[in-house]
């Protein structure tokens, strides 16, 4: 070798290094701009906790939240009698006297309550005790028909116009908007009824006009950003609102609602000052618990059958899938298996969308299986289980809140599949952030020693002390301890598989990945100085997803006439690996009965792995996973009638779990 070769390759081992320190400090920068954004939080509640804020969260408003919980007001006494006479109530929940009474006072409003907290009472109470009509916007038919069903119990008189109502019925509406003495208090509409009907815009000009349009409310008012989890196009057009009607106050309701979004939302309504109330986003009475998802159909519909005939015997519940495909498929093996269940989704017939509704309301059926358009405001208060069927992005948490409202202790089951990612994220590539929010869902799954409400707190900019969880989450239930396990050497042979693959000009999907790393799949893509770990594919796959979430691998998209796929790369960080220094942990749990010690990311020819595994101050374990068939109720968790039958045990010896 020349003086010059030699010198060319020294001149590459220092670009490479000096690649390597840019990715560290990328690294800092980003953990720097973290810790920056959770000091301003913590600040923020500080001062909320002196009293500089409002008590209730209440800000850019002269007054606090305090201030708007009197009973000094000229209203009080009508509204009290209202709350008892007519909606059979004998007190007010958290903001909710806050929220009617800056509601009656004609204030804009924004309110950031949980599901299950009450937010429809906020603008209902004030229609009944105001003249004119209340115009509610809201995103899903079923939580509409939901809200009319109640009020028609109540003898409260509503109506909701879609694409279904008559022309005798839309042509009474109409009247009864311009009417002065007209009992209707209700009106409610779909965003697309703003946006695309001119002729419902023309009377509502016309009600504005004569002093009917007591007030708007825009309910899943998150649904206007596309910051927001649910972004819904003509939500956008609900800005001509405020601009056609200026004098009719606006309350915007959510549960799920970050500050960033939140101020978009204000901006696109162009709601210029307005109050804004935000509870906490806990409810104390639900348990948290993620689940693995097994990859074979059948077990998992087993496993969910097990669950409800067991721990939920004759219980409401609802199981939310991710497509309409899913949820009718999933409905046909729960009837097949004794299960009472039915179908709700979009497009679905009107009339058995309803009498699924009506027939889970009086318990004729058990469980509603559905996707989202089944609403999360559904009025219905002993639902004891909510069970994800899949991984949503982030939704999750808000479809849990319709779990547990008579304040009785009730299930939040979210099924978590390595399937799951991928199939999500090639629907949601073309949006903005919706790869970030995927990969959030993707985190919180993964997580296996933080308190899931810490996780969630986190999601909407709250801070929360993991004691006051009462242990009401997996995770906070968890007999064994976390432990770091050392996979750098995996992450090597990953790349090795991925980088040789790319020499041939192909790609590998994440399940094709799979298949190489085990020694599995086509002989072609297999690296012959890669040892196949010997661990359960599940645990492979959360390895995987793991290095996913780290930036050591990355997604790069492919589009056909038919379908997005999905295929893994070598991410940016992998370079992090030149040095033989690096390493990459992921948690696991080790069980104390038996512990036996090996070298479990040992590349078989990786001298840095090698002395990571000889030299490091903990010596990792073979890990195994707790198959889906396991899932031992903890004695923590909610006591409900019915137990858990005991399922068989996939073995004896499972020194670390991931599940």
């Amino acid at each position: 070798m020349t003086a010059v070769e030699v010198l060319e390759e020294v001149l590459v081992s220092i670009e490479n290094e000096l690649q390597a320190v840019e990715m560290q400090i990328q690294e800092l920068v980003d953990k720097q701009q973290e810790l920056l954004q959770k000091k301003t939080r913590i600040k923020n509640l500080i001062k909320q906790s002196s009293g500089d804020l409002e008590a209730g969260g209440s800000k850019d408003t002269e007054t606090s939240a305090e201030e708007w919980s009197k009973t000094d007001f000229p209203w009080y006494e009508k509204i009290k009698t209202a709350l008892q006479s007519k909606f059979k109530l004998q007190k007010f929940r958290s903001l909710q006297l806050e929220t009617v009474n800056a509601a009656m006072a004609g204030k804009d409003i924004f309110l950031v309550m949980p599901t299950g907290g009450g937010k429809s009472l906020c603008y209902q109470l004030p229609a009944v005790c105001s003249e004119g009509f209340t115009l509610v916007i809201c995103p899903l038919i079923s939580l509409m028909e939901d809200q009319l069903m109640v009020l028609e119990q109540l003898g409260i008189s509503a109506a909701l116009l879609n694409a279904s109502s008559s022309k005798e019925h839309v042509k009474w509406v109409h009247m009864e908007m311009l009417k002065k003495n007209s009992q209707l208090k209700l009106i409610y509409v779909t965003p697309e009824k703003i946006a695309k009907s001119k002729m419902f815009m023309s009377k509502l000009e016309k009600a504005y006009q004569a002093g009917c349009l007591a007030r708007i409310a825009v309910d899943e008012v998150h649904c206007c950003s596309q910051w927001g989890h649910d972004f819904r196009p003509d939500y956008k057009s609900l800005g001509i609102l405020k601009r056609q009607f200026p004098n009719t106050p606006l309350i915007g309701l959510t549960a799920t609602a970050t500050n960033h979004v939140l101020k978009d939302a204000q901006n696109i309504l162009h709601v210029q000052r307005c109050i804004t109330f935000t509870a906490s986003f806990n409810r104390p009475n639900l348990y948290y618990e993620v689940r693995h998802k097994p990859s074979n159909n059948e077990d998992f519909i087993e496993d969910i059958v097990k669950t409800i005939n067991g721990r939920y015997k004759g219980l409401s519940g609802i199981v939310y899938c991710f497509s309409q495909k899913d949820s009718e498929q999933v409905t046909v093996s729960l009837q097949k298996l004794g299960i009472k269940a039915g179908t709700y989704h979009a497009n679905m017939d009107a009339k058995y969308k309803t009498k699924v509704h009506k027939g889970w309301a009086t318990n004729q059926i058990q469980v509603v299986v559905a996707t989202v358009a089944f609403g999360m405001g559904i009025d219905k208060p002993d639902v004891r289980f909510v069970i994800h069927h899949s991984m949503s992005v982030f939704k999750g948490y808000n479809e849990t809140g319709i779990a547990g409202r008579d304040d009785q202790k009730a299930d939040c089951i979210l099924y978590y599949g390595f399937g799951d990612i991928f199939r999500i994220s090639s629907m949601v590539v073309m949006e903005n952030v919706g790869q970030e929010k995927l990969y959030d869902m993707v985190s919180y799954c993964q997580n296996m020693s933080k308190c899931r409400r810490v996780l969630i707190a986190h999601h909407f900019d709250e801070v929360w002390d993991s004691a006051n969880c009462n242990r009401m989450c997996d995770n906070c239930c968890r007999e064994n301890a976390c432990e770091k396990m050392d996979i750098t050497g995996y992450c090597r042979d990953i790349i090795k598989i991925l980088e040789q693959a790319d020499s041939m000009s192909e790609k590998l999907t994440p399940l094709k990945l799979i298949d190489a790393w085990s020694g599995k799949g086509v002989s072609k893509f297999r690296v012959s100085e890669v040892t196949p770990p010997k661990h359960p594919r599940e645990e492979l796959e959360r390895i995987i997803a793991h290095l996913l979430l780290q930036q050591y691998l990355k997604e790069d998209f492919s589009f056909t006439a038919f379908a997005t796929i999905s295929y893994l790369k070598v991410g940016p960080k992998a370079r992090l690996l030149k040095s033989e220094g690096h390493v990459i942990t992921i948690e696991g749990i080790t069980n104390g009965k038996s512990v036996f010690k090996v070298k479990p990311s040992q590349s078989s020819n990786s001298k840095g792995s090698r002395e990571n595994a000889q030299t490091g101050s903990k010596t990792v374990q073979e890990p195994l996973v707790k198959k889906s068939q396991e899932h031992k109720r903890p004695s923590c968790g909610p006591n409900l009638k019915a137990k858990k039958p005991k399922l068989q045990a996939g073995g004896n010896d499972q020194p670390v779990i991931i599940d």
